[in-house]
């Protein structure tokens, strides 16, 4: 049976790939709730909509920072599952204006808690979160999905506030919430600032760019990458394979459902940065830097276990190696999207 989704942040960047892959793979219909900020772009959701049926996606301008108020309410319509993946998620700009982001990802989350609550046919709630809300990761451990939180700037703590409500919520209301985790997820689209576009115009262009390393400027920073599409394919899942699943605790509680989306292999930046510039045929120019002191609020690793959604039936089916390809191959054919 047909479904009517509800995404906050659909012109974003990861959601825009979500709703291309709902599209096509589902008979679902999406509202998408907006803002428009920096983050934003139509120009997004005009692309992948140049595939689909566009009677299927509805825009509606909002900012979250204000209720969901009645008239904008009416205007979203009967909603069956909300996906909410709107939220302020420059790490820098957080460090600068912390309460914006107390503001968008704590308010913004209770305002459309509140909403949903209210809803008649609300069948899943889900929010996206970060595996920031953890904290940097020593060497040989990776986080799961109920490890403790040790925000270290105040993007995550924001997005870890906007967890705990969700909690809230689901212990009081008794709503059917669901948390995800990814991290540093790249694709198609990505805007030029993030470091996997970087590096395909820095590589493209012949230029130097900056590597993250520890003090010493020997070790690298790493990562897990994920791509977007897996992404929404590891959420579709959630929403259509683990839909009644529960999750309880060894002493026998029942806790809200989280799991950790994660990309297949974890990599180091340089060794990134150097396939990047191999997809082109070219040597990649670099120089190592000490993170911290460059970017202060930043940590050298981050890891989150993915064992769990495997143990269930889903992790990412397309090698990282050959996802970097496609993102570099398409990159340079669509040049416009390496432009600031």
């Amino acid at each position: 049976m047909s479904k009517n989704l509800l995404i906050t942040g659909g012109a974003g960047f990861i959601a825009h790939h979500l709703i291309d892959h709902i599209l096509t793979t589902t008979d679902w219909n999406i509202v998408t709730l907006d803002r428009l900020d920096f983050s934003g772009n139509l120009n997004r959701l005009a692309e992948v909509m140049e595939q689909h049926d566009k009677s299927r996606v509805k825009v509606v301008y909002h900012d979250l920072k204000a209720e969901v108020n009645p008239m904008i309410a009416e205007m979203l319509g009967d909603i069956n599952i909300v996906l909410h993946l709107a939220a302020g998620s420059h790490v820098d700009r957080s460090i600068e204006f912390p309460m914006e982001f107390v503001m968008d990802n704590v308010v913004g989350t209770v305002n459309l808690l509140n909403y949903a609550r209210g809803l008649k046919n609300l069948e899943k709630f889900v929010y996206f979160s970060t595996d920031e809300v953890f904290g940097p990761a020593p060497v040989g451990v990776k986080y799961g999905e109920y490890d403790r939180y040790n925000s270290t700037n105040p993007y995550s703590a924001a997005k870890a506030g906007g967890e705990e409500m969700c909690v809230a919520f689901e212990n009081t209301y008794k709503m059917p919430i669901v948390i995800t985790h990814t991290m540093n997820v790249f694709g198609e689209r990505q805007h030029p600032e993030k470091f996997i576009p970087l590096c395909i115009k820095k590589a493209r262009d012949g230029e130097m760019v900056r590597i993250h390393a520890d003090p010493s400027k020997t070790i690298p920073g790493s990562r897990h990458y994920i791509h977007a599409k897996d992404v929404a394919e590891g959420l579709l899942f959630i929403l259509t394979q683990l839909k009644d699943y529960t999750y309880f605790e060894p002493n026998g509680l029942k806790v809200i459902p989280k799991f950790n989306l994660v990309g297949p292999e974890e990599t180091d930046n340089l060794a990134l940065a150097k396939m990047i510039a191999h997809a082109q045929g070219k040597e990649m120019k670099y120089e190592l830097s000490d993170f911290h002191s460059a970017r202060p609020g930043h940590d050298l690793r981050y890891a989150l276990d993915g064992s769990l959604m495997k143990s269930l039936g889903w992790e990412p089916k397309i090698k990282f190696s050959e996802r970097i390809e496609q993102v570099v191959q398409w990159s340079l054919a669509n040049e416009r999207w390496l432009s600031k």
